[in-house]
């Protein structure tokens, strides 16, 4: 990946969000906390979840470098957070955070290739603000076909993340109808 590139994705991401220190954020798939950390200083509280264990692990070492407190790091797939939320099931990696204490507002989603199940389209489609960062612009289209019914698109950009290949990032803000 290109380090300079990403950066500017992380600064276009921060140029779109003010202050909401009485709102809280959720990031589904946030790896090592790449958004998760620079959005964080923007909201009160963050619940970022990620299927991995060493992703997790990784992100929790990147909080404590860069000083950021405000972030509880979660081992759930996308699906599992949203039967979590739902109150569908319980879920023991969860039992030391008070899920409905959050007052979320964004969401920031960054899937693999293959886009956003039902089940978390489902999911996102219930916040005011989705970030959708995607690296497969066919599984992002199809997505949006369900996500442009609730929510409008605000802002896009294209990103040349991997150098000398044909795949790039899409980055898109979208609103609440």
């Amino acid at each position: 990946p290109n380090a300079a590139i990403n950066s500017k994705m992380i600064e276009w991401v921060l140029s779109h969000f003010k202050q909401h220190q009485h709102q809280d954020f959720l990031e589904l798939y946030c790896g090592n906390g790449n958004f998760t950390i620079p959005l964080a200083k923007q909201f009160r509280n963050v619940l970022a979840t990620e299927i991995s264990k060493s992703s997790i692990r990784l992100a929790k070492q990147n909080c404590l470098i860069n000083d950021v407190d405000n972030i509880e790091f979660v081992r759930l797939s996308s699906d599992e957070t949203a039967s979590a939320l739902k109150h569908e099931r319980e879920f023991r990696r969860l039992k030391h955070i008070d899920i409905d204490s959050y007052a979320f507002s964004t969401v920031l989603v960054d899937p693999p290739r293959a886009g956003l199940d039902e089940a978390t389209i489902a999911l996102v489609s219930s916040f005011e603000t989705i970030i959708y960062i995607s690296c497969n612009p066919n599984t992002l289209a199809d997505n949006l076909d369900t996500l442009c019914q609730t929510h409008t698109i605000k802002h896009f950009a294209l990103f040349d993340q991997f150098p000398y290949t044909d795949h790039c990032e899409c980055g898109m803000i979208l609103q609440r109808i």
